[in-house]
This record gives C-alpha cells, structure tokens and sequence, in this order.
C-alpha cells in the first residue's frame, strides 16, 4: 500500500526516495567532519548526534549556530568499542540497570534487555533530548543507536517522546526479510501492522523500508565496495527508505576502531562522490532529508 507521506512530499507511487542517515554524529571528531562534508555534498542530507558520546558538545555547538543542519537525536544505550566507551549522563548508579561493571552502557541490546530499569532507561532517553533542545538544537528526528529503544519495554515511550516532541521517530511500516536478517524483526507482522497503523492515524509519518551499512555484514567487502551499495541501491522498491549509514572521516578512528575503520572512512569519501550522484540519477532515486517529513509531521498534528 503507498505510504501516505510519499504524496505528502509531492511524490508519486513509483518514486524512490531515500534518507541517507549519518549515524553515530558525535561519537568522535571524525564523525562530526563526516556529516559536516557530507551535509555540505547534499546526498547525506540528515543524521543523528550521540548525546553521551565525548564529541557531542562540538556537533550540538555546530547544529545550534548552523540552523539549516538537519540532525536528529540517536537514543544511546549501549557503547559496543572495545577501547573507546561511553555512558549516561543521568547517572553512574549500578542499581540504574544501565551500566556494566566497568561503568559503561552495556556492549550489546540482549544485555541491556537483561538489566533493564524502564524508569532509568526512559529518563535517560529523554535527557538525551533535552540535553540537544536545550543546546539551542531545532532537531528534526529521533532515531536509535543498535535499535535499543525498539525493545518491546521501552517501544512506547520511545514513540510518545516523538509525539511529545512533534518529530518523527524512526519505525517502518513493514518487517521485512532485510530486517529479520538483521535481527531486528521478531514482532508478530500483525500486531506490527496495528501499531503503525495507529501511530499513523495520530498524525505521525513512517519510514517503508529500513537498510544499512553494507560493511556490518558482508563478507566479500574487498570485491568492490561501491558496487554492494549500488545493488542494495538497485533493488529499493518504490516508497521511502532509511539508509542508515555509519561515516567518519579518516584519522583516529583507524586506532580507535580498526576493524570498523574501512567501511566508515570509505562512506565518508562515498557519499560525496560523482560517481554516486551519476548512479542516483540514473537509478532516479532522491535524497531526503527528515526535514520535510518534520514539516508533514506538524501539518497533521
């Protein structure tokens, strides 16, 4: 069925439009020149800060002197780097349920699913946007880092925080095969069906289809890097897609994170590329940002 904000933005039932998502802005300085080159290139048009991460307070300076920047709040539970971490900052309490014994957010969402305190867990999502609004940031969207706020006990309120906040949050209106590959759709296709569909109904605009950084799990990296984005790209069907994509500009992040490094740093020269705007013309696939959904958003509610 077309999605509702696909005529809302002035598109048609065959368009493909396609949110490049920079994620992970504010995580190091590399991800904050990433999304500052890429915002400026105009293919990457959005992304998200990491509130708790050490580079926010740059990022969060940059977006609230730059009004135009269209940057979102990527709710931070977990800190997965072996040897970069990070954690709340609503408190370092053990009995929080957010921290490890090593007083970081956990590595992985199984273990904070195991240690969850809802309350703490929901205050901390919110200080996270109230640290980024009251930083003077117009934000435009939320979304989830590793897809913790997705859980099925912190799932309301990661959905009410939109509307209390009138942005959109990042859901999509399907589970599909992509999804279950990736672990992120467990949930009964019916029930899932009845949520969006109220969520719909009170005004919020969804997302069709969710992808991701090629790099997490493709074996065969080495083969041509462009080419596995510009299958993926190939293949979208019709409606609007979350690319959910993870660059940082070369630098430290190759001793921060070296097995990570590759993929992010070839993202980041990717997706300002002519070659890439050569095939997103060919493909007649369309960027946008989360700007213009905020505004349809709004319209509705």
């Amino acid at each position: 069925m077309l999605n509702p904000l696909v005529t809302k933005l002035g598109y048609g039932p065959e368009d493909r439009l396609v949110i490049f998502h920079a994620d992970d802005v504010g995580m190091c300085h590399g991800s904050n020149r990433a999304f500052l080159a890429l915002q400026a290139a105009n293919i990457v048009k959005t992304g998200s800060i990491m509130v708790p991460c050490p580079w926010a307070p740059e990022i969060l300076g940059h977006c609230a002197y730059n009004a135009a920047l269209d940057v979102g709040v990527h709710l931070t539970l977990t800190s997965e780097w072996s040897s970069y971490r990070w954690g709340p900052i609503t408190t370092r309490a053990a009995d929080s349920g957010l921290i490890d014994d090593e007083g970081y957010f956990w590595r992985r969402v199984p273990a904070v699913q195991e240690h969850l305190n809802v309350a703490a867990a929901r205050q901390e999502m919110q200080a996270q946007i109230e640290r980024t609004r009251t930083a003077g940031v117009d934000f435009t969207h939320l979304d989830t880092h590793m897809g913790v706020a997705l859980l099925d006990e912190l799932l309301p309120s990661y959905i009410e925080f939109g509307f209390q906040y009138g942005v959109p949050v990042l859901l999509t209106r399907q589970i599909d095969d992509y999804m279950r590959t990736l672990g992120l759709g467990p949930r009964d296709p019916d029930e899932w069906a009845a949520l969006v569909a109220q969520v719909e109904a009170r005004g919020m605009p969804l997302v069709d289809y969710f992808r991701i950084t090629p790099g997490y799990h493709v074996q065969d990296w080495e083969q041509g890097r462009a080419v596995i984005y510009e299958e993926i790209l190939h293949n979208l069907a019709p409606g609007v897609t979350y690319f959910s994509l993870h660059p940082n500009a070369p630098g430290e992040i190759e001793a921060m994170e070296p097995d990570r490094a590759y993929w992010r740093t070839f993202e980041h020269e990717y997706f300002q590329s002519k070659r890439l705007r050569d095939f997103l013309a060919a493909e007649r696939i369309t960027p946008i940002g989360f700007r213009e959904i905020r505004a349809v958003m709004r319209e509705q509610t």
